[in-house]
């Protein structure tokens, strides 16, 4: 029996205040605010105290899900009470699955050692595949602890039931024996695993030496990963059994598909080599995050963020040339260097911070940009979570509340901005086009109140007719004193846009709404927009104002919400699959994915390495159909 011990230290009670009970509502709604703007990935949360020691660790497939839990108002368990109680922050770090979250949450376990989490006193291993070698009947088994017996070791898994899972499924592929040595030395005649076919039965003479050494050679290759021919093979008999008209059997063989696939996955948060610190940075307007990924030998011990002061706009490599020196030489005394440093873009003078680094630390060090794998995963982890953290601080409701206030301030409007609203147009030569509409207010993008609207009955391509209709469709069922009605209506596009809002409002005789115009820039880029106006001069505001950014950020949300609506609904219209319509993925390439994977859904599951280990779809590939197959 395995030894457990759980260690609760509750705050001791003591008589609440009226300051006490005030300071403590305070610190709930600053920590619900933080929760709403949680990812829905899969990933790793710490809980922290007021002096920012991790309480607990904890993982989840979808994180604001499983973190907003926590704060429900009907919360039975104390053990989660008294934690609440303590709770002063929460940091995350996205993971690319469930099982590099789970394999993630024991490795900070085991570092940290959090309080409100269960230890392992005997600091179990995780469990992995053993496959004998020197015997003449070699054995496919499980193992836990050290590895001392005579074999080839897979693995690790992140728990014992994914092994057994895999053993199974290898039993019904390869037949190797997984018998103990006492049972197959003592056999005299096929015992039932070789009656269900789960077996060849080397025990009692059933197979020969040199087909049993093939079955064993085609398990060690495919726990290798270099199962190409096992996977030929279940999609050749899928093939056949569909062309046969025998549907249970080509299902079957697609459910083994997804097996071999799911139990090959890899998992990047544990692997058997790498030191790295892998960079990821995310830039929007106001606010910039640089996130570190710390792996040290090959294990992931987690992110930490950084939101360096940034002028005006920046580029990537400009950010991290800047970071990089002052991160390891001045507010990085005592820390450690690792063998790598991975970034996600190129930097001119990486020589020269190698060389730095090299005589401040005593060792040499890389910095790489262009990695492939495993440590592309790494950077790919690295890169969301920079952007989950930006995203969180700049729709923390503090943060909006003063972007509020600034672009009231500049508008010099009498009353404060409750509610935004903002237009955008989408299509692609006229072709199923779509208008969104996003609505903001003083907690950030309200999600629930978006709506799309299917522009039809208008001549192709006139985006005009599309703005007009929409404004048309969305207002003329509010009363103009309706409280529903937005302080700001902001339209993407110039004067031609805004000419549209102006006549649909003021036949609706809608006249509290303020419309802005936002027209883009010289070569479109970001902070040198135009806010333009019914009844006064343009408007250019400094490219450091949070009013600017504010105004940015919700034109860049009408936007996103407007392609991918018009991206489903051209998907729609054209009667494909998914796959279609994406650029490099033509006829065969979508047959090798379906053959591979067994069906669309386990492409759609499939992660961005994943679908590069299939025939014909390069890394670069692979990370294009992942973004659009995601983009939605």
């Amino acid at each position: 029996m395995t030894d457990v011990t759980a260690t609760l230290a509750a705050p001791e009670p003591l008589e609440p205040t009226a300051n006490s009970k005030h300071a403590n509502a305070l610190r709930l709604e600053a920590l619900r605010d933080t929760v709403k703007t949680l990812p829905t990935d899969p990933g790793v949360y710490r809980m922290l105290d007021a002096t920012g020691a991790v309480l607990y660790v904890g993982k989840a497939k979808v994180l604001k899900n499983r973190v907003n839990s926590y704060f429900a108002k009907q919360v039975d368990s104390p053990k989660t009470k008294a934690l609440v109680a303590r709770i002063h922050a929460i940091e995350v770090t996205i993971t690319a699955s469930e099982t590099e979250a789970l394999l993630l949450e024991q490795t900070l376990i085991k570092s940290l050692k959090p309080p409100f989490n269960i230890l392992l006193r005997d600091d179990k291993s995780y469990p992995s595949v053993l496959l004998t070698e020197g015997d003449a009947w070699p054995r496919l088994g499980f193992h836990r602890g050290p590895k001392k017996q005579k074999g080839r070791y897979f693995g690790p898994f992140p728990s014992s039931v994914s092994v057994r899972d895999s053993l199974n499924l290898l039993q019904k592929l390869f037949q190797v024996r997984q018998c103990e040595d006492s049972f197959f030395r003592n056999r005299t005649r096929p015992c039932l695993q070789h009656q269900i076919g789960r077996c060849r039965a080397p025990c009692v003479g059933l197979v020969s030496d040199e087909d049993y050494r093939r079955d064993v050679i085609n398990t060690r290759l495919f726990l290798e990963g270099r199962n190409a021919e096992v996977t030929d093979g279940l999609i050749a008999r899928m093939d056949m059994a569909a062309e046969a008209l025998d549907f249970e059997s080509a299902a079957r063989y697609r459910d083994q598909l997804s097996a071999l696939r799911r139990i090959q996955e890899q998992q990047f948060v544990l692997n058997d080599l790498g030191s790295a610190d892998v960079y990821g940075v995310a830039a929007q307007p106001g606010g910039v995050c640089v996130s570190v990924l710390q792996v040290r030998d090959g294990r992931v011990l987690g992110s930490k963020n950084w939101h360096p002061s940034v002028f005006g706009e920046t580029a990537i490599e400009d950010i991290l040339a800047e970071f990089l020196p002052s991160y390891y030489l001045q507010i990085g005394a005592g820390r450690e260097l690792p063998r790598e440093i991975i970034t996600p873009v190129a930097l001119a003078d990486d020589a020269v911070l190698a060389d730095a680094l090299r005589q401040h630390f005593g060792r040499e060090v890389e910095i790489k940009s262009r990695v492939r794998e495993t440590r592309a995963a790494w950077l790919t982890m690295a890169q969301r979570n920079a952007e989950s953290a930006l995203t969180a601080k700049l729709s923390h409701r503090g943060h909006t509340a003063m972007r509020f206030a600034e672009l009231q301030r500049v508008l010099a409007l009498e009353k404060p901005i409750k509610r935004m609203e903002c237009f955008d147009i989408s299509h692609t030569m006229g072709e199923a086009t779509v208008a969104s509409c996003v609505v903001f207010d003083g907690e950030g993008p309200r999600s629930s109140d978006y709506r799309r609207f299917n522009i039809e009955g208008i001549t192709p391509g006139d985006d005009y007719a599309a703005m007009h209709q929409a404004l048309t469709r969305r207002y003329s069922k509010l009363d103009p004193n309706d409280e529903r009605l937005p302080d700001v209506l902001f339209i993407d596009g110039g004067k031609g846009q805004l000419s549209q809002a102006i006549d649909v409002l003021a036949t609706l005789g809608i006249i509290s709404v303020q419309l802005i115009g936002i027209a883009k820039g010289e070569g479109r880029k970001p902070g040198l927009e135009t806010l333009h106006f019914p009844d006064r001069e343009p408007l250019s505001l400094d490219a450091q104002s949070p009013a600017l950014h504010l105004t940015q950020h919700i034109r860049d949300e009408a936007h996103r919400f407007a392609i991918t609506g018009h991206r489903a609904r051209r998907a729609k219209a054209r009667k494909t699959s998914t796959l279609e319509g994406i650029d490099g993925i033509g006829p065969a390439r979508r047959r090798a994915l379906i053959q591979h994977f067994g069906g669309l859904q386990e492409v759609l599951r499939a992660s961005a390495h994943d679908l590069a280990r299939v025939n014909g779809i390069s890394d670069a590939l692979a990370q294009s159909l992942y973004a659009a197959l995601h983009s939605h």
